[in-house]
């Protein structure tokens, strides 16, 4: 069974549009979903709608960013525009647009996700098991992705946070994945990123995927949002740089 993976979606519908096309043509059932549904990108109100009532077949656990939109706060504001402040920008226009009931849905998603499929266990999060805001990054040291997962019996562990796809074996025969990001792509090329999971009875292997999609409206979308920053995020769609939240 084929299962897409897909992380950080950041609003930004007309990615999500050509990844799901994609991963039909690709013959996925089913798909996981590791988070960051809005925030700085176009289209906030449609992508979370589409995840609550029309996504079909999803597992969706929550990102580091769904929790701040349920969870805002003004203290949580200032902290975050003193560090980031076009992050706190886009934070309090999707807190000002979004909908109770879509802010509600991010709010109650689940923080990790463990399951079983075709024999593998599988552990969904966002940055790490420890943190929904800690990296794994490539070129890192395998003691370190060791030391993040330590506790963790998943044969499989799917992550996103960091914008940048890469993928760990561990001395524990453990496999580590970050999916990169679907909307906000920090790789350098202005393309989509995602994974197939190619389960088949206990074992699997991976594929990353990038999509081409219509990036330029995406940005003009983003600018046309209008806070402080918006042009920032707006340059960032167009050329992808190593820069996240």
């Amino acid at each position: 069974m084929k299962v897409a993976v897909i992380s950080d979606i950041h609003a930004n519908f007309q990615a999500l549009e050509s990844v799901i096309a994609d991963y039909q043509m690709q013959g996925c059932e089913k798909v996981f979903c590791l988070g960051d549904l809005a925030m700085a990108g176009p289209q906030p109100r449609l992508v979370v709608d589409y995840v609550m009532n029309k996504a079909e077949n999803w597992t969706t656990i929550q990102g580091n960013t769904d929790k701040m939109i349920s969870g805002f706060s003004l203290k949580m504001y200032d902290k975050l525009h003193d560090e980031y402040p076009v992050m706190a920008n886009a934070l309090l226009d999707d807190v000002d647009i979004l909908e109770q009931d879509k802010k509600d849905f991010l709010g109650s998603l689940p923080a990790r996700k463990e399951l079983v499929v075709e024999g593998v266990t599988v552990l969904l999060v966002h940055g790490s098991p420890r943190r929904n805001n800690e990296d794994i990054l490539p070129n890192m040291r395998i003691s370190e992705v060791q030391e993040m997962i330590e506790g963790e019996t998943a044969n499989l562990i799917l992550c996103g946070h960091t914008h940048v796809p890469c993928g760990y074996q561990t001395l524990t025969k453990q496999t580590v994945v970050n999916v990169g990001s679907v909307g906000r792509p920090m790789t350098g090329v202005p393309k989509a990123n995602y994974a197939i999971i190619d389960f088949n009875n206990g074992t699997f292997t991976v594929e990353h995927r990038e999509v081409e999609y219509d990036y330029l409206l995406a940005a003009e979308l983003v600018r046309a949002r209008e806070f402080e920053g918006a042009v920032e995020l707006s340059d960032q769609l167009v050329m992808p740089i190593l820069r996240h939240l």
